[in-house]
């Protein structure tokens, strides 16, 4: 996992824990996805080789494997969106038929209707100045930004305020 599979107040205060450890010489470096053209992240989500999507549904072979359920994985389809009011893009696994599953070593058994969706995964994407207020808010400062030549992804090295 990485920063951006937690909210941003989430993402703040697990760099806040980290914070605290710092002494004056502690520097953190840390990769965030930038926000993007909807399109480009859409298409990196759901690849047309569905990597990303044998991927999502993959979690549905582990949750039969490790808690004795009974999805079957063929039963779903991947989907991702940006929600860009949020900054994130949201994967879920979509049920294509009414079905009942069963997650046998919790006891519980649900039951899904067709386009029911189980949202798998969030990956948040900032801008520069939410980079900002998330080292701030995490009680540090950005002390150098690297940037890819097509300004989509960026390192930071986070120092201790």
């Amino acid at each position: 996992s990485n920063v951006g599979n937690l909210s941003r107040l989430e993402a703040a205060a697990f760099l806040a824990r980290l914070a605290e450890r710092f002494s004056a010489d502690d520097r953190l470096l840390i990769g965030i996805d930038l926000r993007k053209d909807r399109r480009v992240l859409e298409r990196a989500y759901d690849d047309a080789h569905g990597v990303t999507a044998r991927f999502n549904c993959n979690l549905l072979v582990r949750v039969n494997t490790e808690l004795a359920a009974d999805f079957d994985p063929d039963r779903f389809r991947h989907v991702a969106f940006y929600d860009e009011r949020e900054g994130r893009i949201e994967m879920h696994l979509e049920s294509t038929v009414a079905q009942a599953v069963q997650i046998g070593r919790l006891g519980l058994r649900g039951e899904l209707a067709p386009r029911e969706r189980i949202h798998t995964e969030n990956s948040y994407k900032y801008s520069r100045g939410e980079i900002e207020d998330l080292a701030r808010d995490a009680g540090m400062r950005v002390e150098r930004t690297w940037l890819d030549t097509r300004e989509q992804f960026s390192l930071h090295l986070f120092a201790a305020i």
